[in-house]
């Protein structure tokens, strides 16, 4: 394997026996990266300067035996719309176009203290709202399995960067799917973490509470937890946050023992791609085989009620966000401005009514995680579609509407829960697909180890053709 392909324990293990250095992978890895970012334009913001230097650095602390962490000299990417000291942030966002953070958000920081090195800054739809990835200021990413089709989103060019192997991981942000859904699309592991694990300090506004969390996209679940360990640590400010003891972390129950899992293939009327379909039972057929108990059942709660909330959340965060901080809409793509007017004529009665149905969605949740372990779904209902168009018009023949692609994720957000993409058998043309294993809050560490010991089973991550 190439330098740029190895994972994080390949690597480190390499540094710490003088095979190579930080400075050979940063090398090969940039050299990945002029290879396949013209093609994908997953890469939007560049730190080659302070990559070299970290690696610089890096390099002696390893030669001397003195490296910061098992991490020192790991190279990953950072989406768009969390700051990172000294690099534009754009937010996908012709309004933030100049905006230059003097300060990482606070996992970032975490992160840089360990060694951890950043390549640069990964492509989004404008605020982070959209599922598929274009903007007005760095234009749209390509799927590395076909770079014509979108990876999906807001993730997009996170997952671009991982999957075609620049970087060994993606810190991303996930308010209704965006880490899970172009994690299927691409193959990879996706971790949209419990509120509170990852603390968010620091950051840009929040325009979805804490249905919005930060996690970690990785070619592994093993790379995934070595970044999530670093990067998951409480901040004082962050009074909602909690942090699993190092003893917790040792001591992670079992993944191999029998898990009573809800496996939900169908949300509904909602159309599923049948390919999609037949690869989510493949891979529920994978869990029973490792032991896991699979009850196959109806979606457990009401999908219209759900919508309402998401057709809510997102404009009244919107609008708030222009108006406090005297946006020029002009600046922004024509398609978000109907969205920022609903959120303006949105009633407080209708935000107190979305938050009310918020605490009794989770309410509900807690009640059916008393009789199940884990759900299962798949994480995205349609295959890839033109990656300038914001979501595919017909699911298996059915119109599908502009949410229809993404009708599995959005309840894991509000209902407060983490959840992980687990790759599934590609479809006959090769492209990837993923189903999403959501567990109760705070079961964010068994969900790795479940993916963990899924991974042993699926097998190794398979490479684009780039």
């Amino acid at each position: 394997m190439e330098l740029w392909q190895l994972g994080i324990a390949e690597t480190t293990a390499g540094y710490r026996g003088g095979k190579f250095t930080p400075e050979d992978v940063l090398d090969e890895t940039l050299e990945r990266l002029a290879k396949v970012n013209p093609i994908l334009n997953a890469v939007v913001t560049e730190d080659e300067q302070e990559a070299r230097q970290l690696a610089r650095q890096s390099t002696l602390r390893w030669k001397t035996g003195t490296p910061r962490s098992a991490l020192d000299g790991v190279f990953i990417t950072v989406k768009d719309n969390i700051p990172v000291r000294g690099l534009r942030c754009t937010w996908g966002s012709r309004t933030y176009a100049d905006y230059v953070p003097e300060r990482d958000e606070w996992p970032i920081a975490r992160l840089r203290d360990a060694g951890v090195g950043i390549l640069g800054k990964t492509n989004v739809p404008e605020f982070t709202l959209q599922g598929y990835t274009d903007n007005l200021v760095f234009g749209a990413t390509g799927n590395p399995w076909n770079p014509d089709l979108t990876p999906g989103g807001s993730s997009g060019g996170a997952v671009a960067a991982v999957a075609s192997g620049i970087g060994v991981a993606a810190m991303a942000t996930d308010g209704g799917g965006s880490i899970r859904r172009p994690s299927a699309h691409t193959g990879l592991y996706g971790l949209k973490p419990s509120p509170g694990l990852v603390s968010r300090i620091d950051g840009l506004p929040p325009l979805l509470g804490d249905f919005e969390t930060m996690g970690v996209i990785a070619r592994s679940p093993g790379d995934l937890r070595a970044i999530l360990f670093t990067a998951a640590h409480r901040h004082p400010a962050d009074r909602p946050a909690f942090a699993f003891s190092d003893e917790e972390r040792r001591t992670v129950p079992a993944a191999k023992g029998r898990q009573r899992i809800l496996y939900v293939p169908r949300f509904g009327d909602f159309p599923v791609d049948p390919e999609i379909g037949d690869s989510v039972d493949g891979a529920a057929r994978l869990l029973e085989r490792m032991g896991h108990s699979i009850e196959m059942g109806e979606v457990p709660f009401d999908v219209d009620r759900l919508n309402a909330i998401w057709n809510l959340i997102g404009p009244a965060g919107l609008a708030w966000l222009v108006d406090s901080h005297s946006l020029d809409t002009s600046l922004m793509s024509p398609s978000l401005l109907p969205m920022v007017e609903t959120g303006r004529k949105a009633s407080a009665t209708a935000y107190l009514q979305l938050l009310a149905d918020v605490q009794s969605l989770r309410n509900e949740l807690v009640l059916l995680f008393e009789h199940h372990d884990f759900i299962l779904t798949p994480s995205v209902a349609a295959l890839p579609w033109p990656k300038s168009q914001s979501h595919p018009e017909t699911i298996d023949g059915v119109a599908a509407g502009p949410r229809g692609h993404a009708v599995f994720t959005p309840f894991v957000n509000a209902g407060g829960l983490p959840a992980i993409n687990l790759p599934t058998a590609p479809s006959a043309a090769g492209l990837p697909i993923g189903c999403q294993l959501v567990g109760p809050f705070r079961s964010d560490l068994l969900l790795v180890s479940l993916a963990e010991a899924y991974a042993e089973e699926f097998g190794p991550y398979a490479w684009p053709d780039l």
